[in-house]
This record gives C-alpha cells, structure tokens and sequence, in this order.
C-alpha cells in the first residue's frame, strides 16, 4: 500500500468507526504520546537503560504504525497529500544529500 492508499483506507477507518478526526491539537498529543511510546521501547530495548518486565511484551512495530496512523490522520484533516510531499522530500534530500554520507568519515 502506497501513502495515499493509506490516507484513504485511515480516512475511511474513521469515517466508518471513528465517527470524526479528533482535532488538530488533539491529534499533536496523541502523536507525541505515540512517538514517546516508541521512545520508551528503543531507549529500554536498544539503549542503555533496563527493560521493565511489564514493557517486554510492547511490540515496536504496533507502536510505529500508531505513529503513522496519527500522521496519516493529521494529514487528512490538514489537506496534506502525503504522498506528493514525501516524494518531494525524498527528491530535495537525494539531490541536497547525494555525497553527503557516503564522504562522512564517522560513518565508514
């Protein structure tokens, strides 16, 4: 599924279940909520800190597609086509970032 596919299947999902968007603001909390979600299993999983017996069942990619969800959602609501500016994105970063990494020295 391609993102505006996926704009369309949340937008139907909401219409259909969700009864409306929640609002814009509503929609940045549960966003933050979501990527700090994300943050607690990289940062116990991946990082230093230990994984709490309660958080070892938490699934990172349930949690990733919670963020996307709620990126989808407020790009809806907001007349976001998604997919033009990520391929916009992706153009601007290939052309400003084509040399770029491949020259840093940290990451060889």
């Amino acid at each position: 599924m391609n993102i505006e596919d996926a704009q369309k299947a949340v937008d139907e999902w909401i219409n259909e279940h969700g009864v409306r968007y929640f609002n814009e603001l509503t929609n940045m909390a549960q966003l933050t909520e979501e990527v700090g979600e994300v943050a607690r299993i990289i940062a116990r999983r991946y990082g230093e800190q230990s994984e709490k017996e309660s958080d070892k069942d938490k699934d990172l990619g349930e949690e990733l597609a919670d963020v996307v969800f709620v990126v989808l959602c407020l790009a809806n609501q907001t007349g976001v086509n998604l997919q033009e500016a990520f391929d916009r994105k992706l153009d601007i970063k290939t052309k400003r970032d084509k040399n770029r990494h491949k020259n840093n020295e940290k990451l060889q």
